[in-house]
């Protein structure tokens, strides 16, 4: 990001407040949002989504979506979309832009292939590893350090990859693994928490 002067080389009270107005313009701004799992919050710049924010036992402060905050329409579709997910909604999130601006091009590659998991479905690490051409042993411990450092939850469903054996790992959002049990609940992902009808 830069900022030109126009017409010299001192800055005078009405560059300095285009100037103020573009960084600000340009910052990530932030709306807190209730979810069937508590509330969460969103970050984006002009890009696109920076961050998603789950929720989180003290609470997450910020502009409220309900007090009025008046986000971007791409902000109220991923936020829709967020919470029609932890409500166990089969929602398609991959339209949601991303600012991947600060996201080297390993990640981006994982985060693309993890949005491809539909819901209801899990995928391992190393299935996803294998999807974006690496089938090495370090791969999927590749796609877990990834994944461990995913800013969009949710948007990028991390909670949707797991280990090959099945295990539940690898899940840092507040609430750790039992908040990825819950969500592969809602999704009705085979093999977590439904009911046996026989036997």
């Amino acid at each position: 990001m830069c900022f030109r002067q126009e017409g010299g080389s001192h800055a005078t009270g009405a560059t300095l407040g285009v100037f103020r107005w573009t960084m600000d313009a340009m910052t990530s701004a932030m709306v807190t949002f209730d979810t069937e799992l508590g509330r969460c919050a969103v970050r984006w710049s002009e890009a696109g989504i920076t961050g998603v924010l789950l929720p989180n036992v003290g609470g997450r402060p910020g502009p409220a979506l309900e007090d009025g905050a008046r986000p971007p329409e791409f902000v109220r579709e991923a936020i829709d979309g967020i919470r029609a997910v932890m409500a166990g909604e089969a929602r398609d999130l991959r339209g949601v832009p991303l600012d991947e601006r600060a996201v080297d091009r390993w990640r981006r590659q994982v985060y693309a292939a993890t949005r491809e998991i539909p819901a209801g479905t899990t995928r391992s690490y190393g299935e996803v590893a294998r999807r974006i051409g690496r089938d090495d042993f370090e791969g999927a411990r590749n796609v877990g350090a990834a994944l461990a450092r995913n800013p969009y939850p949710i948007i990028v469903p991390c909670h949707r990859v797991i280990a090959a054996n099945g295990a539940l790992t690898g899940f840092s959002a507040p609430g750790g693994l039992a908040t990825k049990r819950r969500m592969l609940e809602l999704e009705g992902a085979p093999g977590y928490g439904q009911q046996v009808l026989f036997g």
